[in-house]
């Protein structure tokens, strides 16, 4: 492990935050860049170092020689000095910016998605808040399972983020081997995407998990683009970005891959179990649980139609049953195709 030298060209990347995707993408990244993860609990780090496997998160997937592991978090922001990737939930975004103010960060790319509950707030619009505009920023999204990235299968990403240089910066670090990634400025569309499509795949799981077939998990797959897309331009994203790898991409992988935790919290509902018990056996954070409640706030508060996103949050928060998800999506008035208004 010591005697590993980064490539030519290497560069310095700090990942703060050691769950399954910050330890896929530093593992990712560890391959042609000199990387370091860093986590807050130190005897898990230890244990992470040791075993040279995140047992905990992401068993099973021998970290490679270059990465280093630690909870020191002063020698993490020392060692990021071309580029830091903020790889904790959205719930756990402000605490993080509030440790980073007043340091001097050369960026900061975020890998969470969703509403900070409480204040409807995307991930940038937290970092705008905390940190101002003085440090270049971005989200780095798209349809990605941390475990078939730790495999090295190949993946494609978006980062999405005002600031030109920063984007090239990201493209030129992550892009190779089997990784693509694209550039974005419609950072609201990108953000929106990844956080919506897990509200999405939770009604995609409770309607599988009743046995309703691949036509009705067709039919709520593509309304319920239609759904984060009303949202998406209501909160100034571009309608494009919604078809595209953190748009669609994205809302079909969460929807229908095995290893989506959202999934597999409708596909619990379905059963009849209850959310702490669900959400307990999970063993990692479902994002689409919190974010089901801000959005559901958001939409009421701009006028957005967003009927899969209300009845989840129904069946998570309000004790309604799981048909009547159902119910209530097949007794929607009969209206015209025009793709939006679905």
């Amino acid at each position: 492990m010591h005697n590993h030298q980064p490539a030519a060209g290497a560069r310095r990347i700090s990942v703060l935050g050691a769950g399954a995707w910050g330890t896929a993408v530093a593992m990712a990244l560890a391959a042609r860049h000199d990387v370091l993860l860093w986590g807050r609990n130190s005897s898990a780090m230890q244990e992470m170092a040791a075993a040279r496997d995140n047992l905990h998160y992401l068993p099973g997937h021998p970290f490679p020689p270059g990465l280093r592991v630690g909870a020191d978090f002063d020698a993490a922001l020392a060692h990021g000095s071309d580029l830091l990737i903020a790889a904790c939930p959205v719930a756990g975004l402000r605490p993080l910016l509030e440790q980073l103010k007043g340091r001097a960060l050369p960026n900061l790319v975020w890998l969470c998605k969703g509403f900070e509950y409480g204040s409807g707030l995307l991930p940038h619009q937290i970092m705008r808040e905390v940190l101002g505009d003085s440090v270049p920023g971005g989200a780095l999204s798209g349809p990605s399972f941390a475990q078939e990235v730790a495999r090295g299968l190949p993946c494609a990403l978006t980062i999405a983020s005002t600031s030109a240089p920063l984007r090239d910066r990201v493209v030129a670090a992550m892009h190779g081997g089997n990784i693509r990634v694209y550039s974005s400025a419609d950072l609201v569309g990108v953000e929106v995407g990844g956080a919506v499509k897990n509200v999405l795949a939770i009604a995609t799981g409770v309607a599988d998990g009743l046995g309703l077939g691949l036509n009705a998990r067709a039919a709520l797959i593509t309304r319920g683009l239609a759904e984060i897309t009303r949202l998406g331009t209501a909160l100034g994203g571009q309608v494009e970005t919604f078809m595209g790898l953190t748009g669609m991409g994205d809302l079909i992988l969460t929807c229908t891959g095995d290893l989506s935790r959202n999934r597999r919290v409708g596909l619990g509902l379905a059963q009849g179990k209850a959310l702490d018990l669900i959400v307990n056996e999970l063993g990692h954070v479902a994002e689409g649980v919190p974010c089901a409640k801000a959005v559901r706030e958001l939409a009421a508060r701009l006028g957005v139609d967003m009927p899969i996103t209300n009845a989840v949050a129904g069946v998570l928060f309000d004790g309604d049953q799981p048909q009547a998800l159902v119910a209530q999506l097949l007794a929607r008035d009969p209206r015209g195709e025009n793709g939006l208004l679905i």
